[in-house]
């Protein structure tokens, strides 16, 4: 069992007791089981875009190292589907043999925009919108044409409608994975804030730097590579590319066109990516002739330790040479990212002080201000003047009635509460002549209860010395 198969039966839509239904040849009973036919359309659909996503549709492609992971991974489509017969092979299972309906999966998903053809979406991004189809007739190639006559054709001699479409060798381009690996790609180098350097890139570094954005265990390929830079320039806007340099557009007023600027940062940083291999070989090989020269040693054998160690000086000088070539591209790589710094910085100051112009323009200058200003001093004083009329036109009143009046509110404030106050000194004393009576009464009642224990201790006294000398007598 091949890797996509194996991939396609682990997914929940093809258990096992599904299987029977999703090989057969369902579309012919899509009016009387509408939602079992749009289950396995759906299905189908799901299983294999998400293969092709995690790269298990391989490209004839052979197997290449990749950067970014260090290892060995294979080059596979992830963006677009090659719908033919040695698909059909790769899902072709025993017991069931192979999925008859996967021409109507494909008709259905071109139909719903689910899937595009290769060739109608490099001619037109039109073809992605979901309202209608757009299609442009120049995109109206003869074998289109041919291909739809020969469907109706079809269903004119078989008098049926439901016959279930042949399946068609043709390139579909995948719009979700499509869509979802530009995101990625975006967010990944708007998300640290690049500098305008940072935005260019050249094809190669490009396709070295994002092959694994959508799995890391897989790269995407060339034919991958191509619909992503035709999606990122033409449909959405996100870079602007001129078939060697790519720039990304942080905003939409950003230019469409690539410069020459543009065009030597991309060459410095493909010539730094160049130089920086090279040193990392270099020391790497220096690395491995010291070993060498050191075992020849151990081994007596000096003609192999003197080959190893003049190879490992000259390795040394090309990697001088190397070293210093590096560090004189990152100098112009760092002025060239200064400078464009600097450009930005002016222009900025440039639209500020156009803004400033406008401002002032508006306000008319210093003298305009000054008129202004005086302006409101005069209508303020006109105020006051009109304030003071209206003072001279109210009614007279006696300050003196005022004082009193006032002095008075506040004589029967104060003596309210001095009132309040006498009044709650009034009841703490209250309180306390009721807290020295009921100490008086339990003192006195104490003192009873004292005299009554004395006087009973008294009789008993008496009663035991009167009982004594009667009891002798006897």
């Amino acid at each position: 069992m091949n890797d996509l198969l194996e991939y396609i039966l682990s997914q929940d839509q093809f258990r096992k007791n599904r299987l029977p239904s999703l090989y057969s040849d369902f579309p012919i009973h899509r009016k009387i089981n509408p939602e079992g036919y749009t289950t396995n359309i759906a299905a189908w659909q799901h299983a294999l875009t998400s293969a092709a996503k995690h790269g298990y549709i391989r490209s004839p492609i052979p197997t290449s190292k990749s950067q970014s992971t260090g290892g060995a991974t294979s080059k596979a489509n992830h963006l677009i589907l090659r719908a033919d017969e040695s698909l059909l092979r790769d899902l072709e299972i025993p017991e069931w043999g192979r999925p008859v309906a996967l021409g109507a999966v494909f008709d259905e998903a071109v139909r719903n925009r689910t899937m595009v053809p290769l060739q109608m979406y490099k001619n037109s991004g039109a073809c992605l919108q979901k309202p209608g189809w757009g299609i442009d007739t120049s995109a109206l190639s003869p074998w289109v044409v041919m291909s739809w006559g020969m469907k109706q054709l079809k269903g004119v001699v078989l008098g049926s409608e439901e016959a279930t479409p042949r399946l068609q060798a043709q390139e579909l381009v995948l719009v979700e994975n499509l869509k979802e690996t530009a995101e990625r790609v975006v967010k990944k180098v708007m998300g640290h804030h690049p500098s305008k350097t940072d935005l260019v890139y050249s094809r190669e570094k490009f396709m070295e730097e994002f092959a694994t954005i959508l799995d890391e265990q897989s790269q995407l390929s060339n034919a991958d590579m191509d619909v992503l830079l035709l999606y990122l320039s033409r449909d959405s806007g996100a870079i602007a590319y001129d078939g060697k340099t790519i720039r990304f557009r942080p905003s939409n007023d950003s230019p469409r066109e690539i410069t020459e600027q543009d065009t030597a940062v991309a060459s410095i940083k493909s010539l730094m990516a160049t130089m920086t291999k090279q040193v990392e070989s270099l020391e790497k090989k220096i690395d491995e002739l010291n070993v060498t020269a050191k075992t020849a040693l151990q081994s007596k054998n000096r003609v192999s330790a003197l080959s190893a160690v003049r190879s490992k000086k000259l390795a040394e000088h090309n990697l001088k040479q190397r070293l210093d070539t590096l560090m004189q591209l990152e100098e112009v790589y760092s002025k060239i990212e200064q400078a464009a710094d600097q450009v930005e910085f002016v222009r900025v100051m440039e639209s500020s002080a156009g803004a400033l112009r406008g401002l002032h323009a508006q306000i008319g200058g210093a003298a305009r201000v000054e008129d202004v200003v005086e302006e409101l001093r005069d209508e303020m004083t006109k105020v006051d003047e009109v304030g003071n009329i209206l003072n001279e036109a109210a009614p007279h009143i006696d300050e003196m009635e005022i004082d009193e009046e006032l002095e008075e509110l506040e004589n029967r404030e104060r003596e309210a509460r001095e009132e309040k106050e006498a009044e709650e000194i009034r009841k703490k004393l209250a309180e306390l002549d009721n807290l020295e009576q009921r100490a008086q009464e339990a003192a006195r009642s104490a003192a009873a209860e004292k005299d009554l224990d004395s006087e009973l201790e008294e009789r008993l006294s008496r009663m035991s010395v009167e009982e004594g000398p009667s009891a002798t007598a006897q």
